[in-house]
């Protein structure tokens, strides 16, 4: 078969003769936008392991799929591939060389509005200033790629790894992503999965904005400045993430309503968890460890459950900014055992239940002084420190309002809370 350009195609009608849609090839030196434009709907375009260069556009549902790994590049100019109607797979490609206009947001794969049910998968973009744009696209999958931004740019002049706006029931899996503004920017889209992907060396992990019903899990976000980002949001799901590394916070919790925030490692960042404006929340069999601050807690953050959490070896572990005590763990003697673990709690626990005999108490006063001055923590066990905190407790005057733990737990709920006792590296 010859097409108009006069480049020759190799064409083959899979199944049954009128009724089944075609397969085609090209190889290097044919044109694939020729092959785009002359496919039907349906149609499977296989790419041979070759260099293709240009701005390409798929405007019907079609298969694009890589053989061997071939190259689309962009050029640097505009976008790389656009996909520009419904039911589109692309497979198995490198797509790379966008252009870098971020006022025309130009990115490696374009999915624009109405092209719904794309998927991209198994596929490696480089070098493209988004990797995925994708708005007003609904039930898009995203899976198992790699996508690295301009490394060689300053963190604001780059887009980010994945865009997600104003869409529904995306799925975001098994991808991993780096060198970019944001590895995943998440605004208006709701019914959304995000699951299985590495996130590292970019402002934020995560940057989720205005967005509701989404489930985060089994995500690793490291070496970011932050880790994840919750803004503006409610229904949220966070469970089983690990995020370790990062300059500024793990999970950040901003402004949200009735979500769940459970079986999270937090480790070795500057901030655990910055909690601000959160209410009717529940943080529950989180490890938070090794942080500089455990939990940063504000702007009337209150009526949450924060239940069953262990709090290791944080140099500060609550810094509370309020006006009265916020209460933690469990609530009465039939709760007893929700409390929360707290690695440098001085209690006793005479009956071996297994739970604290007097309260926890966060910024009491010889909390203060050792954040103020670190080496009194070799004196926590000294009766002169014993005696302040009791001082603290019988005159309040002295003490600054902050978390109490009725029941603390005398140990850890997590049992291999070792293994993320040293900086994680980015082998896991």
């Amino acid at each position: 078969m010859r097409l108009q350009c006069g480049i020759p195609l190799l064409w083959l009608i899979c199944g049954m003769t009128g009724a089944a849609a075609a397969t085609w090839r090209v190889q290097p030196g044919q044109s694939l936008q020729a092959a785009i434009d002359a496919a039907a709907a349906g149609d499977t375009i296989e790419i041979a392991r070759g260099h293709y260069t240009g701005n390409f556009t798929v405007a019907r549902p079609l298969v694009l799929r890589g053989i061997a790994r071939p190259t689309l590049s962009g050029a640097l100019r505009g976008d790389t591939l656009r996909i520009a109607a419904p039911d589109v797979t692309v497979e198995g490609l490198i797509v790379r060389d966008s252009g870098d206009s971020l006022k025309d947001q130009n990115a490696g794969i374009y999915i624009q509005p109405g092209a719904h049910r794309a998927v991209v998968r198994h596929c490696e973009l480089t070098y493209n200033l988004f990797g995925l744009w994708i708005e007003k696209a609904d039930e898009v999958r995203v899976e198992a790629n790699t996508i690295t931004g301009k490394r060689d740019y300053n963190s604001a002049q780059r887009g980010n790894g994945v865009q997600l706006y104003n869409t529904r029931g995306a799925r975001i899996l098994d991808n991993h992503i780096s060198f970019v503004r944001d590895a995943l920017y998440v605004d208006v889209s709701h019914h959304a999965v995000f699951r299985g992907n590495r996130l590292h060396h970019s402002r934020y992990g995560t940057h989720y904005m205005n967005s509701y019903h989404n489930l985060w899990e089994h995500n690793d976000s490291y070496r970011n400045r932050g880790g994840l980002a919750l803004m503006e949001v409610r229904d949220q799901v966070v469970r089983n993430n690990r995020t370790w590394a990062n300059a500024d916070h793990g999970i950040m919790l901003r402004t949200l309503q009735d979500s769940v925030i459970e079986g999270n490692v937090v480790a070795h960042n500057q901030r655990g968890f910055f909690i601000y404006d959160v209410e009717y929340a529940q943080l529950r069999g989180n490890l938070v460890l090794g942080n500089a601050i455990g939990v940063h807690l504000s702007a009337g953050s209150t009526r949450n459950v924060v239940q069953g959490n262990d709090f290791i070896g944080n140099r500060e572990p609550v810094r509370y900014v309020g006006a009265r005590d916020e209460a933690w763990g469990g609530r009465s003697p039939a709760e007893k055992q929700l409390g929360n673990y707290w690695s440098n709690y001085l209690g006793w626990d005479r009956d071996a239940d297994g739970v604290g005999d007097i309260p926890y108490r966060a910024n009491d006063l010889v909390d203060r002084l050792s954040w103020r001055y670190p080496g009194v923590t070799l004196l926590l066990g000294s009766p002169a420190l014993q005696a302040l905190r009791l001082a603290g407790r019988q005159f309040p005057v002295i003490r600054a309002p902050g978390v109490v733990d009725e029941y603390p737990r005398m140990r850890p709920a997590r049992a291999n809370w070792r293994q993320w006792h040293e900086p994680a590296d980015t082998s896991r």
